[in-house]
């Protein structure tokens, strides 16, 4: 019998989440408060879940509405980068 493979996760995924959106975010040149609109979101609860120094979990629904104002899938924004 073959071994299974262990699975590897993100073990930091709200970060890589976080540093996405922002990424995306500047390469669509949206502000904070611009996506917090689009999305129906305050500016500061935008602000909360980009920023590394606030550990703010968000909801599957949040994430879906940011993916959705920014033009890409979820995939990409839970993509780990290169210089992570």
């Amino acid at each position: 019998m073959e071994k299974k493979k262990a699975v590897k996760f993100d073990t930091d995924i709200y970060n890589t989440i976080r540093k996405n959106i922002k990424k995306y975010r500047k390469i669509k040149n949206i502000t904070s408060a611009e996506l917090s609109e689009m999305v129906n979101l305050s500016h500061d609860f935008i602000r909360q879940i980009e920023s590394e120094k606030v550990a703010y979990n968000f909801s599957v629904d949040t994430f879906y509405k940011i993916s959705v104002a920014l033009g890409v899938s979820l995939d990409e924004l839970i993509q780990k980068q290169e210089d992570d």
